[in-house]
């Protein structure tokens, strides 16, 4: 966030439009929506879309409504977001998409989930899947990996708690190899919640405390604010 602002800041300095879209398209709006500050990232969405409709630069203009469509998303407007992420998704192409998609395949998929639409959004984590390995975007993996398996329970059936926990076990190891914190908090926290249910969660709120207890800072974001309030339920 602190670099995202400063990034922001030097492109207002800088005085040029296409380094300040760049700046607010693909740092500030993405990174406020993926640790939770829903007021910054509504900030910096209505700055893209003044700013890409002042100097008329439609495809960053198409980028800031898909950051609006996965804001109303977060603040559980499900329908008009899906609404706005079709119709500027078109505009974008499948290409461009993939760079903003990628990033928010968790929400699209919570998303139809919300919605009810759970076939939906298994085959929108399948095809994040698929693009992260065709793109070489490994740094995602981890995360459409622990969404799959979250969306695995929420369809049910013979064997999705087994199939759900193999999901969440592959994100952790992936996440721990790459360092990747925050994507290990997350699959943790996946883990915790899946024996919790389960009636045996003593190993894992000691797995989830150990990743936990490696973060410094950022306990104001979504998924820390998450990680604290499972640690208290399951003690």
């Amino acid at each position: 966030m602190r670099a995202s602002e400063r990034t922001i800041e030097d492109a207002r300095v800088a005085n040029h439009a296409m380094t300040f879209s760049y700046a607010l398209a693909l740092a500030a709006c993405p990174i406020a929506l993926l640790v939770g500050d829903l007021a910054a990232a509504e900030k910096y969405i209505d700055m893209l879309l003044d700013h890409s409709r002042r100097h008329a630069l439609t495809f960053w203009h198409a980028l800031g409504r898909s950051h609006q469509g996965l804001l109303a998303i977060k603040q559980g407007d499900v329908d008009r977001g899906l609404e706005l992420l079709r119709t500027t998704l078109y505009q974008i192409g499948e290409g461009e998409s993939f760079l903003l998609l990628s990033t928010f395949a968790d929400v699209r998929a919570e998303a139809f989930a919300q919605a009810g639409q759970v076939p939906e959004a298994l085959a929108a984590t399948e095809a994040a899947i698929r693009r992260t390995e065709r793109n070489d975007a490994r740094w995602l993996l981890a995360d459409v990996l622990r969404r799959k398996g979250e969306l695995l329970l929420l369809q049910g059936g013979e064997g999705a708690s087994v199939s759900a926990e193999e999901q969440f076990r592959q994100a952790l190891s992936l996440a721990r190899e790459q360092g990747a914190l925050s994507w290990e908090l997350r699959a943790a926290a996946s883990l915790a919640r899946l024996h919790h249910e389960k009636g045996c969660s003593a190993d894992v709120r000691a797995l989830l405390q150990s990743v936990y207890d490696r973060f410094t800072e950022g306990f104001e974001t979504a998924d820390l604010k998450a990680a604290k309030a499972l640690l208290d339920a399951l003690q």
